[in-house]
């Protein structure tokens, strides 16, 4: 296992990602943050309380379980419980997805499905932790953490102290 990120660089990562959100986005009243479950969740929160702590804006977030959005479901070993979403109005707003690491695209691209089910958003961009390549659709990130060159059969793992207790990125063979 290769860790790329400790836990300060992560927390460095998270703050230079505000900041570049809070240049990007003129009107901070109409952003409406959507983390994915789970992980993108609570990196979406963390991005919620630094944007907060640097421009007292309280923008509201919510997380978005895409589970149900996949085009893959009949591919995976394993279908975990799917969690419900919590998405505040995002009619007429420019909505910030969050997600951990972004590979195939698959995810996102069933995170875009599942938006529209919730309204029609001004605009849509992407933050991801981590842009590890290897893109099955057309889609690509708006804002990056970290990008990683990585081979196909090495996997990206984030983890965040909500859930693992830790925050690092680490590359495993």
């Amino acid at each position: 296992m290769n860790v790329i990120l400790d836990s300060n660089e992560v927390t460095k990562t998270l703050r230079r990602l505000a900041h570049e959100v809070i240049e990007n986005y003129v009107d901070l009243n109409s952003l409406v943050i959507v983390g994915i479950v789970t992980r993108g969740e609570f990196l979406a929160k963390r991005l919620h309380d630094i944007i907060l702590q640097i421009e007292n804006a309280d923008i509201p977030f919510g997380y978005l379980d895409v589970t149900l959005y996949r085009d893959d479901l009949d591919h995976r070993k394993s279908l975990k419980q799917s969690k419900s979403s919590a998405i505040p109005n995002i009619d007429n707003k420019d909505v910030l997805i969050v997600d951990d690491v972004l590979y195939e695209g698959r995810t996102i691209r069933a995170a875009l499905d599942a938006i529209k089910d919730f309204g029609r958003p001004r605009s849509v961009k992407l933050l991801v932790l981590t842009d590890r390549g290897h893109r099955k659709l057309p889609i690509s990130a708006d804002f990056i953490g970290k990008t990683i060159a990585t081979s196909p059969k090495q996997t990206v793992k984030v983890c965040l102290i909500e859930i693992d207790k830790k925050d690092s990125i680490e590359i495993q063979d």
